[in-house]
C-alpha cells in the first residue's frame, strides 16, 4: 500500500536528550569555534533557518536590517542544520530542500508562533506504582497577550489493551432491530462483553488525553522525568522534517534536522502523523 511504502522510508529516530554542557569552566564559556557552530537552542535553530542572526551568533537581525533573511546566508545556514553523522538524509534530498526553502521567487521561513509544528516529549511516569514510558505531544497556542505550551495528544501503551476493537465476524454488534426492544439488550452487551468499544462507530478513536488527565487527577499517574525531546515540522510546504538534539564532539552538534521527507498530499501527511502519534 502507498501508506506503508511511504512509512517504510521514514525513520523516526529516538535521540536521548542530554542537557547542554558548557565548554569552559564554571561561570565561563570558552568559545573554541564549536560553540558558535553548534545550534544550542531550538530558538536559535529558527533564527539560523531564517537567517536572523550573524554567523558568530552575536548579532540578531531584524526586519529592515541588510542581512535579515539574506538568501546567501540562509543557504549556508540551512546546509549546516542537518545531522550529517547518524541520519540517512541523502545529499540530493538536502539539496532539493535547501533550494525549495531559499527559492528567490518564493522563499519559505519557520515561524515559532504558527501552526504545523509540535514537540514530542518522551517522559517517565509512575502508573499505579510502576514506572512506565509516556509520550506527550505538545504544541504552542495563544494565551492572553502571549503564548503557552499545551498537551495536544498522549501515547501510552498501557491504555491500548482497553480499546482492542474486534473487526469482521469476530466483532459483537447490536441487532438493527434493537430499538424495537427498547434497547434492553444493552444490559447483556455491556455487562457480559469485555469489549464495549465494539459498539462504537467505525471511525471511533479513543481519547487517550482525557484518560491521561483522569488518571493524573485520580492519583494513579505521577510525573517522574523527561528522557528526550524532539520536534516535528510541517510548516514548509510539501515537506516534513524532524529536529533532534545531538551532544557529541565536533561541529555538527546541537539541534539539527534528523529526518526529512517530501510530502505530496494530505494523505501522506496524515500517514506520517499517524506514525508519529503511534496510531499505526
Amino acid at each position: 500500500m502507498k501508506k506503508l511504502s511511504l512509512l517504510a522510508i521514514i525513520i523516526i529516530s529516538s535521540i536521548q536528550f542530554v542537557s547542554g554542557q558548557g565548554l569552559g569552566g564554571p561561570g565561563q564559556i570558552k568559545d573554541d569555534g564549536r560553540f558558535a557552530a553548534s545550534t544550542k537552542q531550538l530558538n536559535q535553530f529558527f533564527r539560523r533557518f531564517n537567517a536572523e542572526e550573524s554567523e558568530d551568533g552575536m548579532t540578531r537581525y531584524h526586519q529592515g536590517d541588510e542581512m535579515y533573511h539574506n538568501r546567501d546566508l540562509r543557504i549556508k545556514y540551512v546546509n549546516l542544520l542537518f545531522d550529517n553523522e547518524t541520519s540517512n538524509i541523502t545529499k540530493s534530498l538536502k539539496q532539493d530542500f535547501v533550494a525549495h526553502v531559499t527559492a528567490e521567487n518564493y522563499p519559505q521561513y519557520l515561524n515559532f508562533h504558527r501552526d504545523n509544528w509540535f514537540a514530542e516529549v518522551s517522559s517517565v511516569f509512575t502508573f499505579k506504582g510502576k514506572r512506565t514510558n509516556v509520550t506527550l505531544f505538545m504544541e504552542i497556542q495563544p494565551e492572553g497577550l502571549g503564548f503557552e505550551w499545551v498537551i495536544k495528544k498522549v501515547a501510552f501503551d498501557g491504555f491500548k489493551p482497553y480499546f482492542d476493537k474486534k473487526e469482521g465476524q469476530n466483532k459483537p454488534f447490536l441487532h438493527p432491530l434493537s430499538h424495537e426492544l427498547g434497547f434492553m439488550n444493552l444490559r447483556k452487551a455491556l455487562q457480559d462483553n469485555s469489549t464495549p468499544e465494539s459498539y462504537t462507530p467505525d471511525d471511533y478513536e479513543p481519547d487517550y488525553l482525557t484518560l491521561f488527565l483522569y488518571e493524573i487527577k485520580s492519583g494513579n499517574m505521577k510525573f517522574e522525568t523527561v528522557n528526550g525531546v524532539k520536534f516535528h515540522f510541517f510548516q514548509i510546504e510539501d515537506w516534513y522534517f524532524e529536529v533532534s538534539q545531538f551532544n557529541r564532539p565536533g561541529f555538527n552538534t546541537g539541534w539539527l534536522m534528523s529526518n526529512l521527507t517530501k510530502v505530496d498530499n494530505e494523505e501522506e501527511k496524515q500517514a506520517i502523523l499517524n506514525y508519529i502519534y503511534d496510531q499505526k
